[in-house]
């Protein structure tokens, strides 16, 4: 047989060249009730609050969240992102892995990684993150601190002396 194809009764199909027997191949395992296929890890749910919609509370999640619409209150998601749209408006507390503002937004920010703000961004308030961007053109009143430790450079006193001398200046004025 010459590169010829079969459908076997499993519906696998197999390929034979002029050398090979007809063999089937065996069928692709596939999912049982008790045995669930795997979950995609790359896409991770995603919530939007529509821009005719506004919301007046505290919000606490497990995904990540767009605001397009107005939200009067705090914002809880550590794990999770969260991002204020072009049209979104938020006045509160935001805690999230990672921040965007496109939109306006007063009030705080703690966020475990990066706050971006972009340059269609209103922000007025306070901001605590492990890093920041701003682009230029966005608007931003308030105070930022970064989660890190200070790069610190080593003191004059700290300094290791020489082993040719005391460590004091042997230099003279004329």
């Amino acid at each position: 047989m010459l590169g010829k194809t079969k459908k076997t009764e499993t519906d696998t199909t197999i390929t034979v060249s002029s050398e090979e027997e007809l063999k089937p191949s065996a069928p692709s395992p596939r999912p049982t009730p008790t045995t669930p296929a795997p979950e995609s890890t790359s896409s991770e749910k995603i919530t939007t609050i529509g821009e005719k919609i506004s919301i007046e509370g505290q919000i606490r999640g497990e995904e990540h969240l767009v605001i397009e619409g107005s939200l009067k209150g705090n914002v809880e998601m550590e794990k999770h992102n969260f991002k204020v749209g072009s049209n979104g408006r938020v006045d509160g507390e935001v805690r999230a892995q990672n921040v965007s503002i496109s939109g306006q937004l007063q009030g705080t920010i703690q966020a475990q990684s990066k706050i971006e703000i972009t340059k269609e961004a209103d922000f007025v308030g306070d901001i605590k993150a492990q890093s920041i961007s701003v682009e230029d053109g966005a608007y931003f009143k308030g105070s930022i601190e970064l989660n890190r430790e200070p790069h610190r450079k080593s003191t004059p006193a700290a300094a290791p002396k020489s082993s040719l001398g005391t460590g004091t200046d042997t230099k003279k004025e004329k």
